[in-house]
């Protein structure tokens, strides 16, 4: 059986040193600046950016997208694009 969106979004925290949820929530923006750093995507942690910009980023690295523009990722990642960031950080 292939793990839940949120099974994915813990894995993903905990490979990047954040701390497991036990609800049902989407990325924080520390979060997901963890996860930029950890796929190789610049962000100013002064003043995050807004959570696209992140998402698209952290998109382009992993080579799901050509581009980071954040209107591709209005919206928290979809189950597939968990997978390929999982997959993508295991691989590191």
């Amino acid at each position: 059986m292939s793990p839940t969106v949120d099974e994915l979004r813990n894995e993903i925290r905990q490979a990047v040193g954040r701390y497991e949820r036990i609800e049902s929530t989407a990325f924080t923006k520390e979060a997901l600046a963890a996860i930029c750093e950890a796929v190789g995507h610049d962000v100013d942690s002064n003043r995050l950016p807004p959570k696209p910009e992140m998402r698209a980023g952290i998109l382009r690295c992993i080579g799901e997208t050509e581009d980071d523009d954040p209107a591709v990722a209005e919206r928290p990642f979809r189950k597939a694009e968990l997978t390929a960031i999982a997959a993508a950080l295991d691989s590191e």
